[in-house]
């Protein structure tokens, strides 16, 4: 039998069954889906796709619709030719951009299903998923520009470049993932295994945040610090090369409020002022990293993302975490740590017949290229 699929708008109305499907991640789970549905940036429509076969749920998928004439910066990082000529690109062909995903997120976080549907049939289910949504967002006066699946492993992509033939298959930047080895059960065992030059870098960074003291954040303080926090986020992120979305000022709250334990919040403090955090998400076996933000100034002087990064995976060996995703940008540094880059794709399609030709050479304007060395931090 066909599948078949019901799309939602809130997380009340998901079948009571939702979370036994999307048991294998949390950013498919209804808890974290109302983090979507309370906090999710002012230019993101979220949906909640349920894909059934014999009315019995088999599958579970998330879209996001984005408008980026809201979004006041794509990132002012680079030159003023290409942020103007991105903007160009932007705001005459691609401004409205329906996900198959999550674009806040690094990874296969789009669908999740038991083992009563083919990994085809999901496919194939939520291709015409896509289509139901274009043509809703239509009658509603806004046309989709682009739909776009994102992101996946070779093997996952392989499979799915069979679903979409029409769609253009690209490359984005790696995820930076940590293999934690099963032997490791405290930081020292990090260390031992760095060579000479890295274990100087670890020992010289440690030093440099003597004076700064660092403390999980209750949901209390989250939400007291609320303006803190959101102005430290924002510094890193207009400073990114390139933004779809700025998460809203309730965002973290949010989180808290929704994910519990499972979302930890770590604040940096300097002669007790607030100058960075960083934010871990539970991810079963998986430590997910999630935003972060710092003082531009103290991060340089302080070395304070390296000793961020230092941090998350000594806590993550600690725990026992299997591995750690540290998820796209900065990919030098993260693999100074010790993370490997994964290849993952996407699958994209114009809905303008004469613009889809060329996505290829569009895309470049989507998917700014980073140049990076990929280091190795372990001894042979």
């Amino acid at each position: 039998m066909t599948p078949t699929f019901s799309i939602y708008k809130t997380t009340e109305s998901l079948p009571k069954d939702w979370d036994s499907i999307a048991v294998s991640t949390i950013f498919l789970q209804s808890n974290y889906l109302k983090v979507l549905e309370n906090s999710a940036p002012k230019n993101m429509t979220c949906h909640f796709i349920g894909v059934f076969k014999n009315q019995e749920l088999v599958g579970v998928s998330l879209s996001q619709f984005i408008d980026l004439n809201k979004v006041s910066s794509y990132g002012e990082r680079d030159s003023n030719i290409k942020t103007a000529a991105r903007k160009f690109v932007f705001k005459n062909f691609c401004s409205h951009v329906l996900f198959i995903g999550n674009n806040m997120l690094t990874g296969q976080n789009a669908f999740a299903y038991s083992n009563a549907i083919s990994s085809t049939e999901m496919m194939q289910a939520l291709v015409q998923v896509a289509k139901t949504l274009e043509k809703q967002f239509k009658t509603k006066g806004t046309k989709v520009h682009l739909t776009v699946f994102k992101d996946f492993e070779s093997d996952e992509a392989a499979n799915l470049s069979k679903v979409l033939p029409d769609y253009y298959q690209f490359s984005t930047q790696p995820n930076m993932v940590f293999d934690i080895p099963k032997e490791w059960e405290i930081e020292d065992d990090y260390i031992k295994a760095l060579s000479k030059k890295y274990r100087d870098q670890f020992k010289r960074a440690r030093k440099k945040q003597v004076e700064i003291k660092k403390r999980k954040l209750s949901l209390e303080e989250i939400q007291q610090r609320r303006n803190e926090i959101y102005s430290l986020y924002e510094t890193v992120a207009q400073n990114a090369p390139f933004n779809t979305f700025m998460l809203t000022e309730n965002h973290f709250e949010t989180l808290k409020e929704n994910l519990k334990d499972n979302f930890l919040f770590y604040g940096y403090f300097l002669n007790e002022k607030l100058i960075g955090f960083n934010t871990l998400i539970k991810n079963g076996a998986a430590m997910d990293t999630y935003f972060l933000g710092y003082d531009l100034s103290i991060q340089k002087q302080k070395m304070l993302y390296l000793n961020m990064l230092y941090d998350m995976v000594a806590y993550s060996i600690k725990k026992q975490f299997k591995t750690i995703v540290f998820a796209r940008t900065a990919l030098e540094i993260k693999s100074s740590v010790g993370a490997k880059p994964v290849a993952m794709k996407g699958f994209i399609k114009h809905h303008f017949f004469a613009v889809n030709k060329c996505i290829g050479t569009i895309f470049k304007y989507l998917e700014p290229k980073t140049e990076w060395q990929e280091r190795n931090p372990f001894k042979d």
